[in-house]
């Protein structure tokens, strides 16, 4: 189905088992597939496990237990969805906004915005019926939708202000499908299946739809290391996610910052909800304030989808 009506999409459910011609083979249990119609035939189920997988010299293939479920699509946006995202249908804000008096991470301050000087107190600065606001804020520099550069974490590591723009901005970007699954640690077997070489890589755990609530910051799902060395040894050039911290704030090693931000790898964290998007053919931008001296700070960030 194409339209983003969560009860309209169509998904397949199925267990399946292939042999391969020189011996052996694989079971996978309760796969799910986006459905374009409203069924799909064993044989054409069989071939997408074969090309989804990459499977060579494979014999038989058995398609078991096939039920057709409502559910969301995972890998795509409807183009319902992609034309209702924004006033220019190809571009989706990924920022949640800054409010004064708002707190995200516990423990830090929020961020107070007031007034440096209001329309009422600039009468008689200029001509007649002309005036201006000025607005002035405090915060922390890790405040809303915010990038990591690797000084956040090592002394003498590149600042905000030295990250390259070629590595913050219109990057060819996928989004990795995560919300339901089963605990809170992102591993590398989840997210294995997706070329990440040369991309920003977008972890959409569905966490961003609590922002604002107390449940946002509780049990947030988080990278694990070997996630985070799978991501760094397989070439990424950016790593989002839709959470409060890329790694667990329970484990003080901090291993995904450690491992993404010493091989020069920037991080994005508290992206604004992702379901929206398509899983690939977009581009990427959070480009921070170019502020030296320091290794962290709020981004506008925004994907832009390719036709």
């Amino acid at each position: 189905m194409t339209t983003g009506n969560q009860s309209t999409d169509k998904r397949v459910c199925f267990d399946f088992e292939v042999d391969f011609l020189n011996g052996g083979g694989i079971q996978g249990q309760g796969f799910r597939l986006d459905l374009d119609g409203d069924d799909i035939a064993d044989q054409a189920l069989a071939e997408y496990i074969i090309k989804d997988l990459r499977l060579l010299m494979v014999g038989a293939v058995r398609i078991l237990n096939k039920q057709i479920i409502n559910e969301r699509h995972k890998r795509r946006a409807s183009a319902v969805a992609i034309a209702q995202g924004a006033a220019r249908g190809d571009l989706f804000d990924l920022s949640h906004p800054v409010r004064d008096g708002e707190v995200v991470f516990p423990g830090l301050p929020a961020p107070r915005i007031t007034e440096y000087m209001s329309h009422e107190a600039s009468h008689g600065r200029y001509a007649p019926g002309v005036t201006f606001q000025i607005g002035r804020v405090d915060m922390v520099a890790n405040t809303g939708t915010s990038i990591d550069a690797p000084s956040h974490r090592y002394p003498g590591g590149i600042d905000v202000a030295g990250l390259a723009l070629a590595s913050v901005a219109d990057l060819d970007a996928v989004v990795i499908r995560l919300a339901g699954m089963q605990g809170r640690a992102i591993a590398r077997e989840a997210i294995a299946a997706t070329e990440v070489r040369g991309r920003a890589v977008l972890l959409d755990t569905g966490q961003a739809l609590r922002w604002g609530t107390p449940a946002y910051t509780e049990a947030s799902p988080y990278l694990s290391r070997d996630g985070a060395e799978y991501l760094r040894d397989n070439g990424a050039l950016l790593v989002g996610i839709d959470a409060i911290n890329i790694d667990d704030t329970q484990d003080a090693q901090r291993p995904a910052h450690s491992i993404l931000l010493a091989a020069g790898i920037p991080i994005v964290e508290n992206l604004a909800p992702m379901n929206s998007l398509p899983s690939r053919n977009l581009r990427f931008s959070a480009a921070p304030m170019r502020i030296a001296g320091i290794g962290a700070f709020p981004v506008r960030a925004w994907a832009r989808v390719l036709p």
